[in-house]
């Protein structure tokens, strides 16, 4: 991030909150926020191998003793779309804003890195749509991309694109799509 704009996450709130880029030692605390969603089918699970080899793509919510008490992560898939993914909070800390500013620090993640376009696939309609996403349908990228991103290994991708393979991890979850 560049200069007022990151100093501007990397403040404390008014209730002690700060958002962060996430560091190799989140993950035990990325892997504790994402189980009950996990277990609820709500998020993919992944391996600490994949969590430790995407850290960078991850910022962190701390409450204000220092623990992490939330999670996001900001995946790029072409020139101009990524996807808002793993975007998990403590069940203590839903409703108080914490989600608005993991999220708001992820499109500002994506606006510095030219992207254009953010994806995400969820079960949180309302919470997105208020900030601006909108409902789409499958045809997201062009036939092109498509078949560039079809050969991509990442699960993500493979959600993004609708393969089948994933249709049982995405069942009910709606597609969404916001113009940066």
């Amino acid at each position: 991030m560049s200069g007022h704009a990151a100093a501007a996450f990397d403040e404390r709130d008014e209730h002690g909150i700060r958002v962060r880029p996430a560091l190799a030692s989140d993950v035990p605390h990325i892997q504790r926020l994402i189980a009950p969603y996990v277990d609820r089918r709500i998020l993919l699970g992944k391996e600490n191998v994949a969590l430790y080899g995407s850290i960078q793509q991850f910022r962190i919510a701390e409450g204000p003793d220092g623990v992490p008490i939330g999670c996001g992560a900001l995946a790029v898939f072409w020139d101009d779309i990524a996807e808002v993914r793993t975007l998990a909070l403590d069940g203590e800390w839903i409703h108080k804003r914490v989600g608005h500013r993991m999220l708001e620090a992820l499109e500002h993640d994506a606006r510095e890195l030219g992207v254009a376009r953010i994806f995400c696939l969820t079960f949180e309609v309302e919470f997105f749509a208020k900030h601006g996403y909108l409902e789409i349908g499958e045809q997201v990228v062009s036939p092109d991309v498509y078949a560039e991103l079809v050969r991509s290994s990442d699960e993500g991708v493979a959600e993004f694109l609708d393969l089948a393979r994933v249709k049982p991890n995405t069942l009910g979850n709606t597609r969404m799509l916001k113009i940066l």
